[in-house]
């Protein structure tokens, strides 16, 4: 069975769909966000704060290539579009698909995360 990968912004609800298409397809649920942190033991706020946003877009692109996604529903980081071998993996055995999110809805529901510039 092919891959399902959930692309799309930030707060979009990609794990929140995710775990539940999983649920119903009887598949596997991976969610890259947190493959990343479980090999940084770190959060995803502390890489970038740590290597910067460019570092961190290379360490997703890596991580996500570099790992083997067998009958899941992946949801992916919000950045993982922009790894070139991230989604050329995610591509060649899965069905990719963006999940959009009207900006009003999006600001609503990352209303409480604080970024520091």
């Amino acid at each position: 069975m092919k891959n399902i990968v959930l692309i799309g912004m930030p707060g979009t609800g990609k794990s929140t769909v995710g775990v539940l298409v999983a649920k119903s397809l009887l598949m596997d649920f991976v969610d890259t966000d947190l493959l990343i942190q479980k090999e940084y033991s770190c959060s995803l706020c502390d890489i970038i704060e740590k290597e910067g946003i460019d570092s961190f877009i290379d360490i997703e692109n890596r991580v996500i290539a570099k790992t083997q996604f067998t009958s899941s529903v992946i949801a992916t980081g919000g950045s993982a579009v922009y790894g070139k071998e991230a989604m050329e993996k995610l591509s060649e055995n899965g069905i990719v698909v963006y999940i959009k999110t009207p900006l009003r809805e999006l600001e609503k529901r990352l209303k409480n995360i604080k970024t520091e510039n």
